[in-house]
């Protein structure tokens, strides 16, 4: 879309526009001239309002810094009694609040060591009773092999065949008897040999007559 106005030098007015007309055509010119007038303006004011919002937060880092190096201990040359007065209470909260937090943590790291102690109680306990039951099962399987090797042995005893291989009795009885018999016989005749030679020979012919 064109529109084109010229004034002669005599100040005679000539225009010219398309087919949107004239007057649609310079609307719309003054509406977008306003628009790029109020975008600069509102450009202008945002880079002053940045200007000022830099001050500001440099302000702030200034003074934060500041604050930092009092609760360190330095520059404090330049606080008055009541400015030291205030930093003494602000860093014995903050001492309170850390000491707090400090005792929370100890007690439940201690709750936590507790809590595991127990646990491996547990498992410990758990492990002495099965040790336990262990070995008295050993036992147990170790007196039931020993009644059976006993019950084995009483049980081949008792068996005819192993009776029967057994020496008679009477038969050891009788072979003692007679050889402690035979001992007493001999033993008499050496007895008797012996009071023989001790004694004088009228007193021999006197006995065996």
């Amino acid at each position: 879309e064109v529109a084109v106005i010229v004034f002669s030098t005599k100040g005679k007015l000539f225009e010219y526009a398309t087919d949107s007309g004239m007057e649609r055509i310079l609307e719309r010119y003054e509406r977008y001239s306003y628009a790029e007038r109020e975008l600069i303006a509102a450009d202008s004011e945002s880079q002053g309002n940045w200007s000022l919002e830099y001050t500001k937060l440099k302000n702030k880092i200034e003074i934060l810094q500041r604050n930092q190096r009092h609760y360190v201990g330095e520059d404090l040359e330049s606080l008055s009694l009541k400015e030291l007065q205030n930093l003494e209470q602000q860093l014995d909260t903050a001492l309170k609040q850390i000491r707090t937090r400090k005792n929370q943590l100890i007690y439940d790291s201690i709750s936590e060591l507790q809590k595991k102690e127990k646990a491996l109680q547990e498992q410990n306990n758990i492990l002495t009773k099965k040790l336990k039951e262990k070995e008295k099962e050993k036992e147990k399987e170790k007196a039931l092999a020993q009644q059976a090797h006993w019950d084995q042995q009483n049980q081949g005893q008792s068996s005819p065949s192993f009776l029967l291989s057994q020496p008679l009795p009477s038969l050891a009885i009788s072979g003692t008897y007679q050889g402690r018999s035979a001992a007493c016989d001999d033993e008499e005749a050496r007895s008797h040999a012996r009071t023989n030679s001790l004694m004088p020979p009228w007193m021999l012919r006197h006995l065996n007559e």
